[in-house]
Order: C-alpha cells, then sequence, then structure tokens
C-alpha cells in the first residue's frame, strides 16, 4: 500500500473511533442496548405476537426435542434418560435410517438445486416481459404453491391403470403393450418424486425471485455497460445476482430445507423395496405410529444438524457470486 493511501485511511480510522466513544456515551454495551429498547418500545409491543409464537410454537417444542431425544419416551410412560443411546441405535443398528439418509441425500442434491435454478430462470425470464403478461404467467407458475395438496393434479397423470391419462397417451400411441404402476415400479419412482417435489417447491421461491428482480436498480445496468458487461449473461453475473442476495439466500432456505424434509407418500409409506424412503418417513413411523417419541426425536436431530449445515455451507456459497 502507498503512503498516500495510508494517510487518507488514518483519519478516517480517527474519527471511527472518535464517533464511536461519543456514540456510547461512556455507557456499556448492555446499558446502551436497554437505552434503544427503551425508546423502541412501541415496535418492540408491535412484534411482540410473533415473538410469542415463535418461543411456545418453535422454540420451545425444539428444546422438548432435543432433551426428548436423550430419553426413551413413548408418550405413555414418563421419559427416562438414556444418555446417547438413541443416537447410537439409529447409526449401529437401524439399517432403515442409513438408507433413509442416502435417499434423503439424493433427493437434496436433486431437489434442492433444481428448483433454485428453476425459479431462478423462469422469473428471470418473466421480468423480461411485458407487466400484464409477467402478471399472467406469474399466476400461472406459483399455482403449485395455491394449495396444499396441489401434487394431487400431478399425480393424477401418473394413475396406474388405463384411465391415467400418462398411460391412456401411451397406450394410443402404441409405445406400450400395458399401463405401467408408475409408484409401484422401483425404477420410475425416484424421477417421479423429484417430479413431484419441484413441483411442489416452485411456488414461493419463484415468488421471491421475481420480487427481487422487480427491486433491482435500472441505472446499476448502464453503469455496468460503460465499465464493459457485453452481454445479459455477464449482467445477471456481475450486477443482477449480486442485488439478488437476500432473496437467494431466502429461497435456498426454502429449497434445501424442503429438499432434506420431502417425504415421497405419493409411493406410499414404505414404497416399494423402500426406494425412496426417507428420513421424514422413517420419522413418521417411529413418532406417530410406534409413538417411540425418544427416537424420533433423536433423528429430527440428525436431520436438522443435516440441514443447517447445508444451509451453511450455501452461505458460503453466495457469497462468491460476482467475484
Amino acid at each position: 500500500m502507498s503512503q498516500e493511501e495510508t494517510k487518507s485511511k488514518r483519519p478516517i480510522l480517527r474519527v471511527f473511533s472518535r464517533e464511536k466513544k461519543i456514540y456510547h456515551n461512556g455507557m456499556t454495551k448492555f446499558q446502551w442496548t436497554w437505552k434503544l429498547m427503551k425508546e423502541n418500545k412501541v415496535a418492540y409491543f408491535m412484534l411482540a405476537p410473533y415473538y410469542f409464537n415463535f418461543i411456545i410454537f418453535i422454540l420451545f417444542p425444539v428444546v422438548l426435542s432435543i432433551l426428548a431425544s436423550f430419553t426413551d419416551f413413548n408418550m405413555l410412560e414418563l421419559p427416562n434418560w438414556v444418555g446417547i443411546s438413541n443416537y447410537t441405535r439409529l447409526f449401529f443398528e437401524d439399517e432403515l435410517f442409513t438408507l433413509a439418509i442416502q435417499y434423503t441425500l439424493i433427493f437434496a442434491v436433486l431437489v434442492g438445486p433444481i428448483c433454485y435454478l428453476v425459479s431462478m430462470l423462469m422469473a428471470w425470464f418473466i421480468n423480461e416481459l411485458s407487466p400484464k403478461m409477467r402478471t399472467a404467467v406469474t399466476a400461472i407458475f406459483y399455482c403449485p404453491a395455491l394449495g396444499i395438496n396441489a401434487d394431487m393434479v400431478l399425480q393424477i397423470f401418473f394413475v396406474g391403470d388405463e384411465y391415467g391419462y400418462l398411460n391412456s397417451i401411451l397406450l394410443k400411441l402404441g409405445f406400450i403393450d400395458a399401463p405401467i404402476q408408475w409408484f409401484s415400479e422401483t425404477e420410475y419412482i425416484i424421477p417421479l418424486c423429484v417430479l413431484f417435489a419441484v413441483w411442489g417447491c416452485l411456488g414461493m421461491n419463484f415468488l421471491s425471485f421475481v420480487a427481487g428482480f422487480q427491486t433491482v436498480n435500472r441505472d446499476m445496468y448502464e453503469a455496468a455497460a460503460v465499465d464493459g458487461i457485453k452481454n445479459r449473461w455477464q449482467e445477471l453475473w456481475y450486477v443482477t445476482l449480486p442485488s439478488l442476495r437476500p432473496q437467494m439466500m431466502f429461497s435456498a432456505v426454502l429449497s434445501i430445507t424442503g429438499a432434506f424434509s420431502f417425504s415421497a407418500g405419493m409411493a406410499g409409506n414404505p414404497p416399494v423395496d423402500y426406494v425412496g424412503y426417507t428420513i421424514s418417513m422413517h420419522i413418521a413411523d417411529y413418532g406417530t405410529s410406534r409413538y417411540e417419541i425418544g427416537f424420533s426425536s433423536a433423528m429430527c436431530m440428525i436431520l436438522f444438524i443435516m440441514t443447517v449445515t447445508a444451509n451453511m455451507a450455501i452461505r458460503k456459497m453466495l457469497k462468491k457470486v460476482g467475484e
């Protein structure tokens, strides 16, 4: 670093240090925080219902689940502390859990990135349309998120008799001689589950990207053109995506969480030969059918750790966008 650059930065550091002392006015961090809270008490009052719901319905159940994972709680008897026995049982005695981890990772690797990229590319394409056309196409692509059982519409196409739409079309065209049991033949289960998962997760991800594209400052494209940006792909990488980091992070969290918690319920529980059997299905089996709450809570903690780890990795990757 040159001497001129060093001299130019020294006054800034001195001013920052002096402003920091004046800003805190001799208070400790706790005193200053408490002062700000009292000044903004109306805002905290307005946020109180959210914090109440978050603590009661999210934070408190998570803490209870962590504690229950170290017990043998079965909802009928008082829980007994068993330490890490549930975790050792999962990894060394439960072969289905190992299989469930494999299929969960398969769905996470396939569904998460596909849903993420498709949502972003569709939103980018729709952003280039006229306002009226953009509204119509956005409504069409958001339809899968309008209902909890929206995937039932897609499932009609894969009914395993001649009345199923896809079987009917293939029979009439002569591609098959007998109806295909789509969810009973193992070679079709994984592709169909990925299709259903992507169909279901497009809604919110797509809508967040559409909103993000509308907030990008158009003046930045003109400045980028002056700096040497030559095509739309360079605009996307160096201008648009860095401006969409909040929406990208929000969509990434939704995609990864949805992919890890995906349950191939359309293929049955359990599916044929346990193909597509995920951790969520294993949790549902032990938690709601066998009422082994302690054991299922241990599975939930493993799934939680996997999801958080994936989200942290995605966060680091998104920081490199535009570099």
